[in-house]
């Protein structure tokens, strides 16, 4: 092995080869290596990225699964109230993985102004809420105080605040209607907190504020609420869990995991694991046709060497291992480049955000990346794999080459 690889490194470091008819041939195939590489890396970083991105978006406003009655289920405004006193509140002991229940109330209405009016949802939170799950959007001011006494302190987004001209510490009214449709509830609200989330559906509607501001309206008393989120520390069993927390629940709740209430957007996700897959099938094919021609090439244009080594006693498979060992180094080369380039271009954009996009369509203002190492080694370990495994096909070529012929070959 170490005869073939030293003949494999002389094959590679010769001067007559670098100045042959293989040498741009080869810089060609190790191109097409490193821009393949370069797509992969990013076609998976950016995909997965924005699949993260989003769901943790529609997860910091819904949770990850929402109990309700079922009156409610379908519907964003909390209409039947449900009773606190569960038995998986606070704490879901009774399905593992559940990290937190918050219990939550919404109410619809319409904020008015003196140039404008825009209807919107009241999402009423008490102390237990999350509030982490908020910091991350928030752009000016604070998250109010949820655990102090009735305040009129809420969050609100940035596009109600630019469409209706309000501005931090700006007091407003909102109008709620009565249960009965007679008449109005009226609320004065001051804003403390301005977040931008990107995600157009939650921004044009969400303002959030004191559970008790819904409760007082609804008339209801202090133990009723009108739902509850559930997160859970895997996102993959959403699906399992959801289903145990049905199976755990009372007859009279009803249970929705947050992909089945915004199906339209979670099946729009799956599309991207079917694009990446087309990339990485095309890219890893663009790269194994290239590599083939060059070594083909390569094969060709040293017929006499191989003539010279099979005469000297040297068996078809020793030879074909120099040259896979050849391409083996050519494939690196091209791997090291595509995994600079493409890391650089992730880190580029996670921390510099250059690619903008529309969050009318893709419900985020800045492509995310996810930076994962252990998929770029599985990435770079299959397109060697691959690599090599195709290219022992035109290196079966050498077993037709014979020394009387090949050593006169020109």
């Amino acid at each position: 092995m170490k005869l073939e690889y030293f003949i494999a490194k002389r094959l590679i470091t010769a001067k007559d080869h670098k100045s042959s008819i293989s040498a741009p041939i080869i810089k060609i195939a190790i191109t097409a290596i490193a821009l393949g590489m370069i797509m992969m890396i990013v076609s998976i970083a950016t995909g997965i990225g924005l699949q993260q991105k989003i769901r943790q978006k529609v997860s910091a406003f819904n949770g990850h699964i929402i109990v309700s009655g079922y009156n409610d289920n379908n519907s964003d405004v909390s209409t039947t109230p449900i009773s606190i006193h569960q038995n998986f509140y606070p704490n879901f002991k009774n399905v593992d993985g559940i990290t937190h229940v918050q219990a939550v109330a919404s109410k619809a209405g319409i904020i008015r102004t003196e140039s404008a009016f825009e209807g919107i949802i009241f999402k009423g939170v008490g102390k237990d809420y999350q509030t982490d799950n908020l910091k991350e959007y928030l752009t000016e001011g604070r998250l109010p105080n949820f655990k102090a006494n009735l305040n009129e302190e809420v969050l609100i987004s940035q596009y109600l605040c630019n469409r209706l001209g309000l501005k931090l510490g700006d007091k407003f009214v909102t109008y709620f209607m009565k249960e009965n449709s007679e008449g109005y509830n009226l609320r004065n609200f001051k804003i403390v907190g301005i977040y931008n989330s990107g995600f157009q559906e939650f921004d044009a509607s969400y303002v959030i504020g004191d559970i008790r501001h819904v409760q007082r309206i609804n008339k209801w008393r202090p133990e009723q609420i009108g739902s509850f989120e559930v997160f859970v520390d895997d996102f993959t069993q959403i699906e399992s869990k959801g289903q145990e927390v049905y199976e755990e629940t009372s007859s009279t709740l009803d249970s929705q995991t947050i992909v089945e209430k915004f199906y339209y957007i979670f099946e729009w996700l799956k599309l991207f694991d079917f694009n990446i897959i087309v990339i990485l099938i095309v890219m890893i094919a663009v790269s194994t046709i290239n590599m083939v021609v060059a070594l083909l090439v390569l094969i060709l244009e040293r017929t006499q060497m191989i003539g010279i080594l099979k005469s000297l006693g040297a068996n078809n498979w020793s030879i074909r291992k120099v040259f896979l060992y050849n391409a083996a180094y050519l494939i690196g080369r091209g791997l090291l480049w595509g995994n600079l380039i493409g890391i650089g271009l992730l880190l580029l954009q996670k921390y510099f955000g250059i690619i903008k996009l529309n969050p009318e369509s893709y419900y985020v203002n800045v492509a995310p990346v996810d930076i994962n190492l252990f998929y770029i080694l599985l990435l770079n370990i299959g397109t060697i794999a691959i690599c090599l495994v195709v290219l022992l096909i035109p290196s079966y070529i050498i077993t037709k080459i014979t020394p009387s012929k090949s050593i006169r070959f020109e």
